[in-house]
């Protein structure tokens, strides 16, 4: 059974952003940048995913958990919770995404240990709100799956699909906020709107070292970048023993695996 919260109404600017990925640095950024647009807590909304790639996993649980902001459970804290020993995302065996998530994982269990159902015991599945005259429902990656990669370039049925298994269960909704695959983007499919705030805690695979948000307004949807500290966060990770090649992306912008992406997305 799904948990689903809802917001109710709300009005005014509303961040959107997903995977902090065990990247504190980042997760201060972003929050420093939700008080230079003047957007409290309770309007930012996070996608999940708060752990991963980084090394400062309990730290950024600790953040989210003050910051305070609407959330959502991603794969990785689901994982947490049910005590698994990857991310659960289900890569081929062997590709990069494989061998490096096992390392990870372990690192970031070992930091919060007991204390996962401290953090997201009472976490939703998903949230619903209203906004400027339209509904959204918040998802991390895909309506039954909760790691399901979903890419701006897959066909219109893969989003209508997605949409008709949502309004099942919560009814007519224009839009879907989401995460999760690490590329922000947003699609219009048969007069419903799809958006994937992107990640701060990995850049997009386009060669910047700036990683995306988003902000909901009564006008639509527009990305951001944010700016932080790349290089204190890859000595952390360096420091930490996390040495995959995720810690060389933060600063150049491109992922190690590759592999996980559709080919129209490779470099």
């Amino acid at each position: 059974m799904t948990n689903i919260r809802d917001l109710g109404e709300l009005e005014g600017d509303l961040l959107l952003f997903g995977g902090a990925y065990s990247n504190v640095q980042a997760f201060e950024a972003l929050i420093a940048a939700a008080q230079r647009h003047s957007i409290p807590a309770e309007r930012c909304i996070f996608t999940g995913d708060v752990i991963a790639y980084g090394a400062d996993a309990l730290a950024c649980a600790e953040l989210l958990a003050t910051f305070d902001c609407p959330t959502i459970l991603g794969n990785c804290e689901q994982q947490l919770l049910d005590g698994a020993s990857d991310c659960g995302c289900g890569f081929e065996e062997g590709t990069v995404c494989d061998l490096a998530s096992k390392t990870w994982f372990e690192h970031a269990a070992r930091q919060i240990g007991p204390r996962a159902a401290e953090f997201w015991g009472h976490t939703p599945d998903w949230l619903t709100f209203s906004h400027a005259g339209k509904r959204y429902v918040v998802i991390h990656g895909g309506a039954t799956d909760v790691a399901r990669f979903i890419w701006p370039s897959d066909v219109s049925a893969v989003f209508n699909a997605e949409f008709a298994t949502i309004e099942a269960q919560v009814g007519s909704i224009d839009g879907i906020i989401c995460g999760h695959s690490g590329i922000p983007f947003e699609r219009v499919v048969a007069g419903k709107t799809w958006i994937n705030a992107g990640v701060i805690g990995m850049p997009p695979h386009d060669g910047r070292a700036e990683t995306r948000y988003a902000i909901l307004s009564g006008d639509g949807v527009r990305f951001h970048s944010l700016t932080y500290d790349t290089r204190a966060a890859r000595g952390a990770m360096e420091a930490a023993g996390l040495t995959q090649g995720y810690e060389t992306g933060l600063v150049n912008g491109l992922w190690p695996s590759e592999d996980v992406l559709p080919q129209c997305l490779r470099r």
